[in-house]
């Protein structure tokens, strides 16, 4: 029998979440059935919004989280020893899975120095930014497009699909190396929030012509700011709101409503996995983008199981430039 090494949750997160606020287990598996496999973490996950869905019924569970991982023992038929899947197996070293919500990595794209990407451009974070941006923003040649977070896997992804498409791109994203990053990337503006002096006359003077599309990953003053800048049928993509989630006391803004009435604003939260059938379309697309050089991408590795937590903090306080994962 296999023994796996797992991060439990042993309290709901106050604040930031703390390393006591995790506890590295042991557990021994038991032998895997039929229509079943035993798959070893070869890469892991950590994203923002793991901090946001941690509540009461996750503590003393293991803590949730996808991975790429290589199978190593089956009974499963559409499953084979050597083969590489990501699911959402969580914070563990190895885990028995029937195959349920598990895509299998085609190797012809997913090759050794790639298989991490299954976890950020090429896995839930790049299907955000694509079906995100195109359908909630729906693009037009010309427009000018506002990021927030933008230097993470998804912004950055999201500013350059925006240049693909014609539009002008403002990036705000919170160093000067980053700033520099968004830069070599093609954003016409890129701004560290850090060190200027006004959200509201920075965005004046970057986007003369105004907003048409926000794609917000931070929310709080951003969205505050930005909402009442934008144009006229403006279109706004809620996909994250990092800046709130580790307020013990949620923050009231402006009233907002009268600039979305008068702009007939159309503003639309986005959860990637109610749009699992579309996950194909945007892998394919990236691909062939990244095949052309038309979009590239930036991974934040920190090696180690046991430093897991240590990168899931970085990500609140600016660590990490584009997908944070953890090397098993």
């Amino acid at each position: 029998m296999a023994t796996a090494r797992k991060y439990n949750v042993e309290a709901v997160f106050k604040g930031a979440p703390k390393k006591s606020d995790f506890k590295i287990v042991e557990e021994t598996l038991p032998a895997i059935k039929d229509g079943e496999f035993l798959a070893e973490a070869i890469w892991l996950s950590v994203d923002p919004y793991m901090r946001l869905f941690v509540n009461s019924s996750n503590v003393g569970n293991t803590m949730f989280g996808e991975q790429v991982a290589k199978v190593i023992e089956s009974k499963n038929e559409n499953f084979k020893v050597g083969d590489y899947v990501a699911g959402m197996f969580g914070w563990r070293t190895k885990t028995i899975s029937n195959g349920d919500q598990v895509r299998k990595l085609d190797r012809s794209v997913y090759t050794d120095d790639k298989l991490s990407t299954g976890l950020g451009i090429l896995g839930m974070p790049g299907a955000t930014a694509y079906i995100a941006f195109l359908s909630i923003c729906a693009p037009k040649e010309g427009e000018t497009l506002v990021v927030t977070g933008a230097a993470g896997v998804v912004g950055s992804a999201v500013g350059q699909i925006a240049k693909i498409k014609g539009c002008r791109v403002v990036g705000f994203a919170g160093s000067d190396e980053k700033v520099q990053y968004l830069k070599s990337l093609g954003f016409d503006e890129a701004i560290n929030y850090k060190t200027m002096t006004s959200l509201k006359e920075t965005l004046e003077k970057t986007c003369p012509k105004g907003i048409d599309m926000f794609f917000d990953n931070v929310g709080g003053e951003f969205y505050d700011t930005i909402i009442p800048q934008m144009n006229t049928s403006g279109r706004v993509a809620v996909v994250g709101c990092i800046s709130q989630y580790n307020l013990e006391n949620p923050e009231k803004g402006p009233r907002l409503n009268p600039s979305i009435l008068a702009k007939e604003l159309t503003i639309k939260g986005f959860v990637i996995y109610n749009h699992l059938p579309r996950w194909p379309e945007a892998f394919k697309a990236i691909g062939e983008w990244i095949e052309k050089g038309q979009l590239k991408y930036n991974e934040t590795v920190t090696e180690g199981f046991d430093n897991m937590f240590d990168a899931f903090s970085g990500l609140f306080t600016g660590k990490n430039t584009g997908k944070a994962v953890v090397k098993a």
